[in-house]
């Protein structure tokens, strides 16, 4: 991997040729954080780059806005990007901040009354307000994570994202590189690296799309059954609580829609 070139050297020396684009800054203007294409990302680019990044180094992403009729493509061109050092995600546990966040998410959701502490057990059940630990890590056959990957971004091309390139060894480490900041109400952005580098090494989920405040995740092997699905979403729920306190409101219905599922979508507000 070319991880001694900067990132205008990396994309000088792409075997690819790129669409019109830019480099992103920070405010200061000096150190670049991602190349951005000018219009939407062309069928196949992606998959090609993602392929080559071993060598070129050069982690692809599917760009979303907040508006897009709005002139700056926020984040991604208004100047709302803050980069965070790569290394910091790995001083965090991410069994630790899984169980801190669903203690939090707990505290965050329960009242003043038994009422509603019966209603939070409800919705969190099988678990209630026990942590009921990590999900099992699973076997991923080898280029699988990759493949399912390339083959998710094809999938999110209508939606007419913009391809970004950000020097990164893995899509987790992308978001702390570019200064992505949109999960900022629930906790900074090298606590939730970690605990999405942690799932590309138990589950091989790899970041495909990323929006002002959503993230598209694909994953190679999804859970089979209902079992296997209740403990990963509890971990989804510790990681992001508006899936389920703000969409199914049920623990166990989220659980239900993660079979056999090889897409996993979260959103904060």
């Amino acid at each position: 991997m070319t991880e001694h070139l900067d990132l205008p050297a990396a994309l000088a020396a792409l075997p690819v040729d790129l669409p019109p684009g830019r480099l992103v800054t920070e405010d200061d203007g000096r150190q670049p954080l991602l190349w951005i294409s000018d219009d939407p990302a062309p069928a196949g680019l992606w998959r090609q780059l993602h392929r080559a990044h071993p060598q070129t180094g050069l982690w692809p992403l599917l760009l979303t806005p907040l508006d897009r009729t709005g002139p700056d493509y926020r984040p991604w061109l208004s100047g709302e990007l803050h980069p965070t050092d790569a290394a910091l995600p790995g001083l965090y546990d991410p069994a630790a901040l899984l169980r801190t966040w669903w203690k939090q998410a707990d505290e965050d959701e329960d009242g003043e009354t038994g009422e509603d502490a019966e209603i939070l057990d409800e919705a969190l059940a099988p678990y209630g307000r026990t942590w009921p630990g990590p999900a099992p890590a699973v076997t991923v056959p080898d280029g699988a994570a990759g493949t399912e990957a390339r083959e998710l971004a094809e999938v999110l091309l209508h939606k007419g994202g913009r391809l970004g390139l950000v020097r990164a060894a893995s899509g987790a480490e992308a978001l702390t590189v570019c200064g992505w900041s949109g999960p900022n109400n629930h906790d900074e952005i090298a606590r939730i690296a970690a605990v999405l580098a942690d799932w590309e090494r138990r589950f091989g989920a790899q970041v495909v799309e990323v929006g002002f405040d959503t993230l598209e995740l694909s994953v190679p092997v999804p859970p089979a059954t209902l079992a296997e699905a209740l403990p990963l979403a509890a971990e989804h729920t510790a990681f992001c609580p508006d899936l389920v306190f703000q969409g199914t409101g049920s623990l166990t219905e989220y659980a239900e829609g993660l079979v056999g599922t090889y897409q996993w979508s979260f959103w904060w507000d």
